[in-house]
């Protein structure tokens, strides 16, 4: 399958539809993911009713497919077709594919845009925060904000700051460490953690702090996830090229990336190599590290700083799909362990996966999706819950009232770093 878009065949209809068609005859031969997302049954179910193979599917059944696929990405690990096979079968990004394609043909609409845009929406909403977070939880704005938008009036939407992260390290400055640092890494903080959860960037700081790390913060945008999730490469390539500009003298420098956001680091590691295909992409892929897994680093090299004053206890742990999608393991349930937890790790797809679940069209599948997800953290009966991911800690708390932190949360609490802040 074509999967870079600086080739010209990346972008051909013709030869879209016949990889569209050759990839999901392997899916119906093979059916495993079934019970993944919505986009395998709505594939069977339209192939059973019509005939026997993908030739009877016309372009509203691949459309209807691919519309259903909320890029969690969960089927690559599981697919055993996957590259290097030789039959090169990747069902996320020939999805994305066609969007980018159909998006090229067709245009992107004013719901796209903005909801591909979340630095623009921060920053406008950064200076009236308390007034944007009361108008969110009002449901007669809501519903106006779904007309207009699309977005559904019950999705969560994480709350804004007025000190964003970025702020706050600006005002407070990165602490050196004493004597030679035990690590050096420049911070890719995300938008949700600047605009929505800047007590996870703090803690984020203060852990590695802790640990000897020399932190660089540089300039950055949005990674261009949001872009992707509604076909716009070109804006996606634009903003790994200026990501890129900023990250790869650093990683020449002598350091590796980390970044708190599961859906930022893959993109990092795995699309910006695929949308720059350029040198600087390889090497920043090559040194970016999910938070926890570089913790965990440090602790495999005798280099983490072990002692917790304040055990955890009990924590119910989900693992966000982005992370999993890495095949990097089980990096922070890890981590917590090392803390003194005692962890309870749910593998399950929470639905929410970006700007998919927000809309009016998907937002009751997205529930659905996550029904599993939240029944386990119920029964689960913990005292604290724990993701990765900023968006699933929304969902899971749309889903069951209870809002997880992130994993740095915990390991703060842990070293005893928490003094009222978060």
């Amino acid at each position: 399958m074509i999967s870079q878009p600086t080739l010209p065949a990346y972008w051909d209809p013709v030869a879209l539809e016949r990889d569209m068609r050759r990839i999901f005859q392997y899916c119906l031969d093979c059916r495993m993911c079934v019970t993944l997302c919505h986009a395998f049954p709505e594939l069977f179910k339209r192939v059973d009713a019509k005939g026997e193979d993908a030739s009877v599917l016309d372009a509203a059944d691949m459309r209807a497919v691919g519309d259903l696929c909320n890029g969690c990405k969960l089927c690559y690990p599981k697919c055993p077709y996957t590259p290097p096979h030789a039959w090169d079968l990747d069902f996320p990004r020939l999805v994305l594919r066609a969007k980018a394609v159909e998006s090229r043909r067709s245009g992107i609409s004013f719901q796209d845009r903005m909801l591909s845009r979340p630095e623009i929406i921060g920053r406008l909403s950064r200076p009236v925060a308390p007034v944007v977070n009361a108008l969110n939880r009002h449901g007669g704005f809501r519903a106006l904000l779904e007309k207009l938008t699309g977005i559904h009036r019950e999705t969560p939407l994480p709350a804004f700051h007025r000190e964003t992260f970025a702020a706050w390290v600006a005002r407070r400055g990165t602490r050196p460490a004493a004597g030679e640092p035990a690590g050096r890494v420049a911070l890719f903080y995300t938008c949700t953690v600047n605009y929505h959860a800047p007590e996870v960037g703090r803690a984020t700081v203060e852990v590695l702090e802790q640990n000897r790390i020399e932190i660089r913060v540089p300039p950055q945008v949005c990674c261009g996830m949001p872009n992707l999730d509604c076909g716009d490469v070109e804006a996606a390539t634009a903003a790994a090229r200026q990501n890129l500009g900023r990250l790869y003298p650093l990683v020449q420098a002598g350091y590796d990336i980390v970044t708190p956001g599961p859906s930022c680091s893959f993109m990092l590691r795995q699309e910006y190599p695929l949308l720059a295909d350029t040198l600087e992409a390889r090497q920043v892929a090559a040194h970016t590290f999910d938070l926890c897994e570089y913790l965990m680093r440090l602790h495999a090299q005798g280099k983490l700083d072990t002692n917790f004053p304040d055990h955890p206890g009990a924590v119910v742990y989900h693992l966000p799909c982005h992370l999993k999608a890495q095949n990097i393991g089980y990096k922070s349930r890890d981590l917590m362990q090392v803390a003194g937890a005692t962890v309870q790790m749910i593998e399950r797809c929470c639905g929410h996966d970006g700007t998919w679940s927000m809309r009016t069209a998907h937002f009751d599948q997205s529930m659905k999706m996550g029904r599993r997800l939240f029944e386990a953290v119920r029964e689960a009966g913990a005292p604290m819950a724990a993701s990765d991911c900023v968006l699933a800690q929304l969902q899971i708390q749309k889903g069951t009232g209870i809002l997880p932190l992130h994993p740095i949360q915990v390991i703060h609490r842990a070293y005893g770093l928490c003094r009222g802040t978060l």
